[in-house]
Order: structure tokens, then sequence, then C-alpha cells
């Protein structure tokens, strides 16, 4: 009789979700599988601190191997995951080296991979892609004795290694293809602040720019030709236009998949017996009291640390046959240079903007309405606005538009008890 559980993707969702069945009191074996040679560690600093030396993969790491072995969670490194088989009794997994894993219980935390545009000249030496810590090591040792630097998109990682990058003196430059810098996640007024931040720093940026190849000379690179024809130099080119959800298990499986693993809220997927968390799943809009679009129930894919901690745990409940749902506010960040942005909810559909503070400052927030009602909010080195909307939004509490830009109506203050009745998140029924 097959027992325990394996969960495929040893990253921030996997090593949750194996903490979470600990937790909740699950003794069964824990089998945590990765493909790394190097135990789970966090990602988010790979553009920032790690690039800066401020930062070492050993102190990157989650947990110790005591810890895995304390806990009775078998952690496999070095290993990928090629074919699974299963039924409702469970199944086994086979990875490339031919090693088998059986299992009752199966999790996919398979997160996602650097979107690749096949230009002319990538293969040359000094074009990068940054996900894992061995490319930011090598980025990091190719950056050490270039002087000209190239980011292609301009993205949070895009703009999070320019600024790391330029601060340490190098000639940076970020090309980017659409009108303006992540315009996908912020307003246009955040938008505009962060360029003309970056700019300040001493970053160019490029907007509009539609890359033809790279050249190179004697399989280096040497610069990025524009679809203009203007080239920009460039010792190193980094690559970072985005992320794709890792679903060849998923497919392998059956599974309802659509930019992502497709889940419930209980993290479940199509078959009702595997669950899946993290970068890799389409999941329903968590967000509370979040409206449904006219075609039915709003999905989306959240690559954010919070969303696989939070989403994590609500899958360890579903195998332990907990009832659970994944409802809480998404939130997120990005450090760029001594510019701290911090996002609370989705912004996704607003039809209003308030502006609280002066961009100029370096200090302000940008609120998000639809139909009237607070739905998000970027604060650039507000943190206390950033905890006041996050409180509001947990709870349902109202701030009218009007009110909102008034800089002597202090946001936490009105949020004081909305803090006091946040639910906890997620919510977890039968704990």
């Amino acid at each position: 009789m097959r027992t325990g559980t394996l969960i495929i993707g040893a990253c921030q969702a996997g090593v949750q979700l194996a903490c979470s069945l600990r937790e909740l009191g699950d003794t069964d074996p824990i089998v945590l599988v990765g493909e790394e040679p190097h135990a789970p560690y966090q990602r988010p600093p790979l553009s920032k601190a790690f690039l800066k030396g401020e930062a070492t993969a050993d102190s990157l790491t989650f947990r110790t191997h005591e810890f895995y072995t304390e806990h009775n969670i078998e952690l496999v490194t070095r290993e990928r995951i090629v074919s699974i088989q299963r039924d409702a009794d469970g199944g086994e997994a086979t990875a490339e080296s031919g090693r088998r894993f059986e299992f009752a219980r199966l999790a996919l935390t398979t997160g996602a991979v650097p979107r690749q545009i096949p230009f002319e000249g990538s293969e040359l030496e000094g074009v990068s892609y940054l996900r894992s810590i061995t490319d930011a090591a090598l980025f990091e040792r190719r950056v050490h004795t270039a002087q000209n630097v190239v980011v292609v998109g301009g993205g949070f990682i895009g703009l999070e290694v320019a600024a790391g990058t330029c601060v340490v003196g190098k000639t940076v430059t970020v090309l980017e293809a659409a009108p303006r810098l992540v315009g996908r996640a912020v307003s246009e007024a955040t938008s505009a602040f962060y360029l003309a931040a970056h700019r300040r720093r001493g970053t160019r940026v490029v907007l509009n720019a539609q890359v033809s190849r790279f050249l190179g000379q004697h399989d280096r690179v040497t610069g990025v030709e524009l679809a203009s024809g203007d080239v920009i130099p460039a010792d190193v080119v980094l690559i970072g236009v985005g992320v794709i959800a890792r679903t060849e298990l998923a497919d392998q499986l059956g599974l309802a998949v659509d930019n992502g693993v497709v889940v419930d809220a209980s993290a479940l997927c199509s078959d009702g017996l595997t669950v899946a968390a993290g970068d890799c799943t389409n999941l329903p809009n968590p967000t509370p009291k979040s409206s449904a679009t006219p075609g039915g129930i709003e999905r989306l894919r959240l690559e954010s640390v919070q969303n696989a901690v939070e989403q994590a745990k609500v899958a360890a409940a579903t195998l332990l046959g907990l009832p659970a749902e994944y409802s809480t506010v998404p939130w997120f960040w990005s450090d760029q240079a001594d510019l701290k942005l911090q996002i609370a909810g989705l912004s996704g559909g607003h039809d209003q903007i308030v502006l609280r503070g002066d961009p100029e400052t370096e200090k302000f927030s940008v609120l998000y309405y639809r139909a009237g009602q607070l739905i998000a909010a970027d604060c650039v080195n507000r943190p206390l606005d950033f905890i006041a909307v996050r409180a509001m939004l947990h709870s349902g509490q109202q701030l009218p538009a009007d009110r909102a830009a008034d800089l002597s109506l202090p946001l936490k203050k009105l949020a004081a008890s909305a803090v006091e009745t946040a639910p906890a998140v997620p919510v977890l029924i039968g704990k």
C-alpha cells in the first residue's frame, strides 16, 4: 500500500507545503524533490541583495538540512521528474535518472521558467536569464568584469537588476518594448515615477525599444541592435521579459491547464486528487469579496512569495482532508536601490486613482478605486500606507476617494480597527 506525500518542486511553495503538513499533524512520509543541486532557497533576493554581495547562497536557504531530518522530510536534489502515473490510490513518479518515487498524495509546486525570446545572437556568451542561484552567480561574475550592462525588459526583475548594477558604477541601459515601465502591474503615475527615478540615478531607459538582435565578437556579446538601427554597447545582457508556468507534468496527467495549472480555491486540480501551489498555478482571485467577471469566476496567476506561502498552506490542508479555502489580499514588493515599492491588492479594472503625497519627494502612494471601492494601492517608501490599505482590504473597510487624497488624514488610524478585526489568512475551516 502506497503512503506519504510526494511534492514535486523544491521551492518556496514546496517547502511551505511540507512544513504545513507537519504543522497540521501529518506523520506520513514526505518527499520533496527538486532539480537544482542546492537546498531550497529564497529567489527574490537574487535580483537584489545577492547581486550586491549582501547575501550568499547559504544565507538564502529556507531551512537547514537538520530541519528536514528532524521533521522527517526527505529532501531530494538533482532529480528532475519526467513522468507520473497515478490513480485514485496514489501512483509513481519517475525521474530523469530512472529513480522512482511512490506516493499516496501528490502536490505540484513546479514554479515557472524565464520566458525566452529567440533573438539572433541569444547563444552568445554574456547573454543571461535570471531565475536560479546558479544564474545569479554567473551574472554577478560577468557584471564584475563588465562596464556596459543592458537589461532587456522593464519589469520588476529588470529594474531591480538595473538599480543594483548602476549603484556599483556600471553603465546600465534598460530596453522596454512597451510605452511605459511595469505597465501591467502599476498605474501610469507609478510608471512615470520609476522612469524618472531610474534616470535620475544614472540608468538609461529606452521605451518602445524593439530588439532586433544581439551582436557579438569571438562568441561574446558586444551590443544590442534595435529595430531602429541603433546599437547599444553591451558586455553583459540580462533578458527579463517575464516567466512561464511549468505545466509539463500537469499536461501529462491530463489536468486542466490554462496559463498555469488550473486549481480551485482549495488548491485542488481538475482531477480532484492532486494539489498545486505557487507560481505554476492559475487560481480564482483570492481577494475577499472580489467581483466575478461577466463570464464567471475571475482567474489569474500570482507570482509572489505571499501567494506561494498562503496557497501552499491551503494545499496542505486539502491533502489531509481538512476544509480549506484560499482567501486573502495579495501583496507584493520590489526593492530598487533605495526605493521600496509595496503593493496591496490587485489594481486590474480600476477606474479611478488617488495620489497621496508628492512623487518628487520619492514618498507617495497611489490608491486604486473601482466603482467607488478601494481595491489596491502602490506605496513607494510609505510602509504605513501599505499596512493601512492592506488592513482595510482584508476587513472590507472602505475609504472614500475624496478623503483618501487628504494627507492630514492618517490612514493608519483609520485602519486601526481593521488591523484588529482582519481575519487570519488563509481561512482554514476545521483546523
